[in-house]
């Protein structure tokens, strides 16, 4: 991965399971140059910094269906689910791992879901104001609001979205 971590890659690797904005532990394990197994062996020595709004493990189903949709198999030697980390769960995760290159993998997450965050509220002001502006005009506009409502929200299911 190297020193400097993309906010692509970040991007990529954040899956939303069970209506939470996640990064998996095998990921984050990749982005910390660490083992999995590693990684999960100082969450369990630290159980009581994670609650469940933090970490879960993901069931069985949601596994099948995360590996289901990665066409090339990435997931190694281990078959169990791996771990799912909140935003609070990475932040919390810094304060266990301490190296240099662990500090910058964090500050590059947390500003890559700060960046979410803002570009999802600015999609929901703007629909807010293609509604006030739908409401104003008559509807000759229609197929336009139609348009723009598309761009902001496709209709098209989210591939990466997982969960019972």
């Amino acid at each position: 991965m190297g020193k400097m971590i993309q906010t692509e890659w970040v991007q990529q690797h954040i899956y939303i399971i069970r209506g939470c904005k996640v990064i998996l532990s095998h990921d984050l394990a990749k982005l910390y140059n660490v083992e999995p197994k590693v990684l999960i062996q100082a969450v369990k020595r630290n159980l009581e910094r994670f609650p469940p709004d933090f970490l879960f493990q993901l069931a069985n189903q949601e596994f099948s269906n995360l590996k289901s949709q990665s066409v090339t198999s990435s997931w190694g030697g281990s078959r169990k689910p791996p771990y799912a980390f909140t935003e609070q769960g990475i932040a919390m995760l810094s304060g266990l791992l301490n190296s240099a290159q662990a500090i910058q993998v964090n500050i590059e997450i947390m500003r890559t879901f700060v960046n979410l965050r803002k570009l999802i509220n600015s999609n929901k002001e703007f629909s807010d104001k293609l509604k006030q502006m739908e409401l104003k005009y008559d509807h000759q506009f229609k197929l336009v609001f139609d348009a723009l409502r598309e761009v902001i929200n496709p209709s098209v299911p989210e591939k990466r979205r997982i969960g019972i």
